[in-house]
C-alpha cells in the first residue's frame, strides 16, 4: 500500500529554515525597530533557533534517504528540547514574585570579556533579574512562551516532513 506524500522532505526542511529565519528576523525587529534589550536567556533561545535553521538548511541540502533523514530529525529536536528548556527556565523566572526574582547580573558582553566561558555559559543558563521582566507580549504570553510554542512545534515539523515524505522523493523527474 503505498502511503501519501504530505510533502518533499527539502521542501518541509526549506520551510522550517523560512521559519527560524522568521523568528529570529521577528527578534530583531524587537530589538531594534521596538528597543527591547534581549536578556542572557532570550540571547541563548535566538542562538537556538539559528542552530536549527542551520540544521534544517543542510537538512534541505542533502536531502538524505531513508534512515539518514531521522539524523536530522533527531538533532533538530534534541537543539528543539534545549530551547524548551532555556525557554521554560525564562519562563519561571518570569513568574516567580518579585521578592524572589534573582538579582540582576551583568550584561553578557561584560561576562564575556570577565570570566571564563564556562562560567559565562552557566550565569548565562540560571537567568538574573532582567530576564523576569515582562516587557513584551501577544495574546497574553511573554515573548518565551512563544518561543517554547515555536520549539515544540518547528520539533514536530521536522518528524511530521520525515515521516510523511517518500523514500526518493529528492529525486529529479526524469524528462
Amino acid at each position: 500500500m503505498a502511503r501519501s506524500t504530505f510533502i518533499s522532505l527539502r521542501s518541509g526542511f526549506l520551510i522550517g529554515l523560512l521559519a527560524c529565519a522568521g523568528v529570529f528576523a521577528y527578534a530583531l525587529y524587537v530589538q531594534f525597530h521596538l528597543h527591547i534589550e534581549p536578556c542572557p536567556l532570550c540571547i541563548v533561545q535566538r542562538i537556538v533557533f539559528i542552530a536549527m535553521g542551520v540544521l534544517f538548511l543542510i537538512g534541505a541540502a542533502h536531502a538524505p534517504r531513508a534512515g539518514g533523514r531521522w539524523v536530522y530529525v533527531v538533532l533538530i529536536d534534541l537543539i528543539a528540547l534545549i530551547g524548551v528548556g532555556v525557554a521554560w527556565r525564562h519562563l519561571w523566572l518570569q513568574s516567580l514574585p518579585p521578592d524572589q526574582v534573582p538579582s540582576c547580573g551583568p550584561g553578557l558582553s561584560y561576562m564575556l570579556d570577565t570570566f571564563p566561558i564556562g562560567q559565562t555559559i552557566k550565569m548565562v543558563f540560571t537567568g538574573s533579574g532582567e530576564c523576569a521582566v515582562v516587557n513584551w507580549s501577544f495574546l497574553g504570553l511573554a515573548m518565551p512562551a512563544w518561543s517554547l510554542i515555536c520549539f515544540v512545534v518547528f520539533g514536530a515539523w521536522a518528524i511530521l516532513v520525515a515521516a510523511t515524505s517518500r523514500r526518493g522523493d529528492t529525486r529529479l523527474a526524469a524528462s
